[in-house]
């Protein structure tokens, strides 16, 4: 997990620096949000030093059954931008979702992209835009976890910086594909990248 903080790291600073250069990232938003999330990534990745991760695996299939399914039912969905008003009420449970993602990416990881756009889609952000926003989060709670498992020392540096310039190649292509494809390719991307982490978790957990 240490080791995959690094690689993860590098592919979504790169990643987050293309999306905020498209101006598909909304700082005036996630401003006040990044130093929690941060915070509370570092307190999952601590968390994982001292518990085991395994404990997460049918939750995290279970959580990633249910985004599959409603984004496939939702055909819409995503497909332009309709922001819902954020009440106090759902100011305190989007913060609550991104606080409980950051530390869950801390501490575990698989599906957290996908945890994250759909939150930004169900307070009515496209898909582009979600995916930038999530992106900004992601690489914040990637780079907490890293700080917090290089000070405990259990960073592989060179297999991380391996993984991490493979990463940072996806990361290019595939953030640059993306803005130029739009909403309805991302949407089918993220269908289809969600299916796959729900088959790689479900064979790890079953199997």
């Amino acid at each position: 997990i240490a080791t995959n903080k690094l690689a993860a790291t590098m592919g979504n600073l790169t990643s987050t620096l293309t999306f905020l250069k498209a101006g598909k990232v909304d700082m005036k938003l996630l401003g006040p949000i990044v130093p929690f999330v941060f915070i509370f990534s570092m307190l999952g990745a601590w968390t994982v030093h001292l518990l085991d991760p395994a404990i997460l695996k049918p939750l995290v299939i279970i959580m990633l059954l249910l985004v599959f399914i409603y984004t496939v039912i939702k055909k819409d969905w995503g497909q332009i931008e309709k922001k819902k008003e954020l009440t106090w009420k759902r100011k305190i449970v989007f913060l609550c979702s991104l606080l409980a993602i950051g530390f869950y990416d801390g501490f575990f990881g698989p599906g957290t992209g996908s945890f994250i756009i759909f939150v930004f889609l169900m307070i009515g952000f496209d898909f582009l835009q979600a995916s930038g926003n999530a992106k900004l989060l992601n690489f914040t709670s990637n780079l907490a976890a890293l700080v917090m498992f290089f000070i405990l020392g259990e960073v592989l540096f060179i297999y991380g910086i391996i993984m991490g310039i493979s990463m940072i190649c996806g990361a290019y292509v595939g953030t640059k594909f993306a803005l130029k494809q739009g909403t309805t390719v991302v949407r089918i991307l993220f269908i289809v990248t969600t299916l796959i982490l729900l088959a790689k978790n479900s064979y790890d957990y079953f199997f």
